[in-house]
């Protein structure tokens, strides 16, 4: 399989909520590369994977995301 790159917009302004979406993507995503860019205004979530991330992440009842394109 192909690694792809995801970016989403995200609601993770804090470091409470930085902590807890951390612990949900170390869970749903084990062997994907995961960052957060929390200086930019829009709290960027870029992953790198395998997997199909939208439909694993989106609606995950800790953090909000929006893949952008």
């Amino acid at each position: 399989m192909q690694i792809m790159i995801y970016v989403f917009k995200t609601s993770v302004d804090s470091q409470t909520k930085f902590e807890s979406a951390s612990l949900l993507l170390d869970q749903l995503l084990p062997e994907s590369k995961w960052n957060f860019d929390l200086e930019d205004c829009d709290n960027i979530l870029r992953i790198d994977s395998e997997l199909d991330i939208p439909s694993l992440i989106q609606n995950n009842g800790i953090f909000d995301c929006i893949e952008l394109e």
